[in-house]
């Protein structure tokens, strides 16, 4: 049981991190439900393989990660106990790494309408032409990302007070 709490607690890290609650990552789970979540992240239930691997792709975090947690054999700890971040190898495009770039360099709320964005759950009030614009703007080189957005951000918000 050892593991199954260890791979509860990057469950549990990787889904809050995802800005996901247990009842909408369940609904990512194949045959989980939130109670299955929440034990799982306790601890109390061990998920399978294949619940592991959706786990994963719903909360952005690697399989290897939380399949090697199952198994006992990843995830180097601290002298504090605390499981520290797993270090992989990922082939990415030129564009992916930009992405990444300029995600790490954005303010949080223009990081939170880029998730939202990417989830398909609606980016509020910016439009998605807008954010798309933004990142294509970006890495074409003709304007930072957060600037384009923040822009963009404003511009929507003043034409909704004015309507």
């Amino acid at each position: 049981m050892a593991n199954a709490k260890k791979v509860g607690t990057l469950i549990k890290k990787a889904r809050t991190d995802a800005g996901l609650t247990q009842e909408q990552l369940a609904r990512k789970v194949k045959g989980a439900s939130a109670s299955d979540i929440g034990r799982a992240e306790r601890g109390e239930k061990e998920l399978t393989q294949e619940q592991l691997k959706q786990v994963a792709k719903a909360t952005g975090v690697t399989q290897k990660s939380l399949l090697d947690a199952a198994k006992g054999s990843g995830g180097k700890t601290s002298g504090t106990g605390k499981t520290s971040a797993a270090t992989s190898t990922i082939k990415v495009t030129a564009t992916e790494k930009r992405l990444v770039e300029l995600y790490r360099k954005a303010d949080s709320q223009t990081r939170q309408n880029a998730l939202k964005l990417l989830r398909g759950s609606g980016a509020g009030e910016i439009a998605a032409g807008d954010i798309l614009s933004g990142v294509l703007n970006a890495i074409t080189g003709k304007r930072s990302m957060p600037d384009e957005v923040q822009r963009n951000s404003e511009e929507s918000a003043s034409q909704t007070t004015e309507e």
